[in-house]
């Protein structure tokens, strides 16, 4: 299969730059399966959720159609890393306790992966799909962050599948038993002023941008940026909301 690839070609940076997601999310959904013998984390980039997800399963089978952001995950004896599309998993039927998609549902022929995700999902098991949406430092950052954001990239560099993750996947199928009460997770990391702007180098519309025009959307405003943030060296808090669907097939 073909697949949508915004991120091979800077998947050294992608890995680099890329912000983890929080510690109690997993707990979370660790507590919401009956078992913990295996999770399927498909679309799993350079592995950042699937190394949180082996804390709490015997095994993780983490996957994705990109040899380059396979090439970046670290090697754990308890994941088993698999170039392959989310539609065409290798697991057998049945076999997966936890399916997890970590901002890359709105990449996926929905369809076909829910299908997928019913075959390997064992009866009463959860499927979790998350998305992240724009970053908030404080008034002063966050305009020039929209600047860049809304104006330099835009429509025109933007991938029209972006409006899912705004939109926290409301209007993608999700053929599943809901599961009630998912609490609110927010992200949150301290970052100094570079690694901010590393974090906003990686996005597939800058990186477009500068294949397109051979300028750097960022360092455009970085300017603007460093006179919204203060001293360079200094960490501020930066946080992403988490937007959750979460579901259960049914039990036999």
């Amino acid at each position: 299969m073909t697949f949508k690839d915004h991120f091979s070609r800077h998947a050294a940076d992608y890995a680099a730059a890329r912000p983890t997601y929080p510690a109690a999310l997993f707990d979370w959904l660790s507590e919401t399966c009956q078992h913990h013998e295996l999770a399927w984390d498909a679309g799993c980039g350079n592995g950042q959720a699937s190394l949180a997800l082996a804390h709490h399963f015997q095994r993780v089978h983490a996957s994705d159609p990109s040899d380059e952001q396979i090439a970046q995950a670290p090697p754990d004896a308890r994941i088993h890393w698999r170039v392959e599309p989310a539609e065409r998993c290798s697991l057998p039927d049945h076999s997966a306790d936890l399916v997890t998609v970590a901002q890359a549902y709105h990449w996926f022929n929905h369809a076909r992966f829910c299908a997928e995700a019913t075959r390997v999902l064992r009866p009463g098991g959860v499927i979790a799909l998350w998305c992240y949406g724009l970053t908030h430092v404080d008034e002063a950052v966050d305009a020039v962050f929209r600047e860049l954001y809304d104006i330099r990239l835009g429509d025109a560099y933007w991938p029209p599948e972006r409006r899912h993750v705004e939109n926290g996947y409301r209007e993608l199928p999700f053929p599943f038993e809901p599961i009630s009460d998912v609490p609110r997770f927010t992200m949150r990391l301290d970052w100094t002023l570079t690694q901010y702007l590393a974090y906003l180098r990686s996005w597939s519309a800058s990186q477009k941008y500068l294949r397109e025009t051979g300028r750097d959307a960022v360092g455009e405003l970085a300017g603007d940026f460093a006179a919204a943030w203060g001293e360079p060296e200094a960490t501020r808090s930066v946080s992403w909301p988490l937007s959750l669907r979460v579901g259960r097939t049914p039990d036999p």
